[in-house]
């Protein structure tokens, strides 16, 4: 169990926010259909992310004239670049007669490892990458938020962080509720909830909110989706994946 700083933003963040995002769109021949994050809804880690071919890009905004309250920290951004893979990434912007704009050109993403510009497309590969555990997370939470929207629910926050719980909360008919999310490889480890079970529902007796708990598990589209088999194709970057989800099981 942990405790996530739920910041709100200004409205000068959510414009420059906006203008960050159109931007990376407008990069893109066509539509970038693979956003990985592409709302202002807290908890923040990154700003905006995307994954363009077999890379993943976080992105975090910043203001070059340092006026901007900005929510996050530096910190957040490495920890999920780093638990998945991928890349971290600054994007300078500045506020001009009150519209906010990219401060460099191209992309406008600075490396945060080597502080030089990135461009996306240059470090695309056909090398296979098998999805990392927090890659895999972040998909199971995406899946069962989504279910939940199909339903009529109002969501209050999400975050796919493996090692934070829990993954969502939502408006459900008696008040606020939690749902605790893990994802599975097929073939790899049977589902079942955490080891420390009992010890997250404790904890979270004290918010006075019904608890939830879902399992999402993945098998390759290589596979013939079969919960009772063994077999275990890796789960690739980009390659789609079979689902299994049956809802969510009350606490």
């Amino acid at each position: 169990m942990h405790d996530i700083h739920m910041a709100e933003v200004t409205e000068d963040f959510a414009k420059c926010w906006q203008a960050a995002g159109l931007h990376i769109q407008n990069q893109v021949q066509g539509e970038l259909k693979s956003w990985l994050r592409s709302h202002i809804n807290p908890p923040f880690l990154e700003h905006l992310s995307f994954r363009l071919g077999n890379q993943l890009f976080y992105i975090r905004i910043q203001d070059v004239d340092d006026e901007l309250e900005i929510p996050g920290s530096l910190r957040g951004l490495l920890s999920i670049a780093n638990g998945s893979q991928g890349h971290a990434c600054l994007m300078p912007m500045k506020k001009i007669a009150g519209n906010w704009t990219c401060a460099t050109s191209g992309w406008g993403l600075v490396s945060v490892e080597t502080a030089t510009s990135i461009n996306p497309v240059d470090l695309i590969s056909d090398e296979p990458i098998e999805m990392t555990d927090w890659e895999l997370q972040d998909f199971a939470v995406q899946v069962v938020r989504k279910n939940l929207e199909s339903e009529g629910r109002q969501l209050m926050s999400w975050q796919g962080n493996p090692g934070v719980d829990p993954s969502i909360w939502f408006v459900g008919d008696d008040g606020p509720e939690w749902v605790v999310v893990r994802a599975f490889r097929h073939g790899l480890i049977k589902a079942s909830k955490p080891n420390n079970w009992e010890e997250i529902v404790s904890s979270l007796k004290n918010t006075g909110a019904s608890g939830n708990y879902a399992e999402v598990t993945c098998a390759s589209p290589d596979d013939v989706f079969d919960p009772t088999g063994d077999n275990a194709a890796k789960l690739l970057r980009g390659q789609g994946l079979h689902v299994r989800y049956i809802g969510l099981e009350k606490t």
